[in-house]
């Protein structure tokens, strides 16, 4: 590795970030990046528009890379987790009875998309991940009216990571399909969609992945976006796009058929920025970085009796979020705490229950005591 990772996140002096898990950093590169994309358009607007898309392939590439796809047809650009959630939910055709399997524990994104099918008679099954057997239980709920499992790899309130391999070969066993929601793995873990057997994953950029929000990634196989009727309609998913003269167009066959107009041009400069950082530092390295820092902070928290670990602490079971609480206080307290911990310059939230802190793999670890320190100064104050 040929550059510092402390020089790419020169965060201002005081700063302890540990909110990846809801808005990432930008590192120097995509900063720079971005500033030049911005001075080229005010310089000479579109002028080289071929080299624009040059950046685009190799975000594309990058995206494939990072997700262990096949091809980069089975890559489609998109604004968020949201939308990509939406083209499977409102993409495939349900029959009245139909269920879907998620757990309780979903972000809000992973569980509205799925309830908003009531109407079309489609119920949605909550499995409880507060077990021994977290598999299992999501396993338990599906029958053969069972059309989809939708689960996140890795939770958002407590990084409870799932053995998402060992669900996808019981989905592809059963006839159901698998739907992975990633965007708290992509970025911080090594993944490998194929190893999975996931018919869909979806993530957005802005967190683990350090790019920016209003761009995200939807991964879909050849068979399982056959399925998908499309939503959206223009001149960018044609199989033809850029032949503006022709009648008679068709649908891309790639997954290129769920981006209908325009890309987001500077979210793609930002982002494949932010991954060619990942990918020079090499995902196997950032995994093990991420996983050793939330190691730190598991076992700092089992040294207070005061606190409670509500992560995981099974290693395997852990990913880049740990999220505990303090001893007899509720939930409001513990929003006040990460109100008055952010006043500190100590960046964090309020997730799962308790305080969430998710730091990366450029991300130090050598002051705990401040952040215990102003623990220690709310709680007793």
């Amino acid at each position: 590795m040929s550059f510092s990772l402390a020089d790419e996140f020169p965060l201002r002096e005081g700063l302890q970030y540990l909110n990846h898990a809801a808005v990432g950093v930008w590192p120097r590169r995509t900063a720079r990046k971005v500033q030049a994309f911005a001075e080229e358009n005010m310089r000479q607007g579109a002028a080289d528009y071929p080299r624009w898309l040059g950046t685009e392939h190799r975000l594309r590439q990058r995206l494939r890379r990072l997700l262990g796809a096949p091809h980069i047809d089975d890559i489609a650009l998109v604004k968020n987790t949201s939308e990509g959630l939406s083209l499977i939910a409102y993409g495939l055709d349900w029959q009245p009875g139909d269920n879907i399997v998620i757990s309780k524990q979903e972000f809000p994104s992973n569980r509205i998309v799925w309830e908003s099918l009531a109407d079309q008679g489609v119920s949605v099954r909550y499995a409880d991940l507060a077990h021994d057997d977290p598999e299992q239980q999501l396993l338990n709920l599906m029958d053969a009216r069972t059309r989809l499992l939708s689960i996140s790899s890795v939770q958002f309130g407590n990084g409870l990571r799932l053995d998402i391999r060992r669900l996808g070969q019981a989905c592809r066993a059963q006839g159901v399909l698998f739907c992975v929601d990633a965007i708290q793995h992509l970025g911080a873990l090594q993944f490998d969609a194929q190893e999975c057997l996931a018919d869909f994953v979806v993530a957005d950029g802005h967190k683990w992945m350090l790019g920016p929000e209003g761009l995200a990634v939807f991964y879909s196989t050849p068979a399982a976006r056959d399925r998908l009727r499309l939503l959206q309609y223009g001149w960018h998913m044609t199989a033809e796009a850029g032949d503006f003269d022709r009648r008679d167009w068709q649908a891309a066959t790639s997954a290129r058929r769920f981006e209908p107009g325009s890309p987001n041009m500077a979210g793609i400069y930002a982002l494949e920025a932010s991954l060619s950082l990942l990918q020079d530092v090499g995902m196997a390295k950032v995994e093990g970085l991420v996983l050793e820092k939330a190691r730190q902070l598991r076992h700092w928290i089992a040294d207070r009796d005061d606190w409670q670990l509500l992560s995981p602490p099974q290693p395997e079971r852990g990913a880049g979020i740990v999220t505990f609480r303090v001893r007899g206080r509720d939930l409001a307290a513990h929003q006040a705490l990460v109100r008055h911990l952010m006043r500190q310059d100590i960046i964090c939230a309020c997730r799962g229950g308790g305080v969430r802190l998710s730091p990366h793999c450029y991300t130090p670890l050598s002051d705990p005591d401040r952040l215990a320190c102003a623990i220690d100064s709310f709680v007793h104050a």
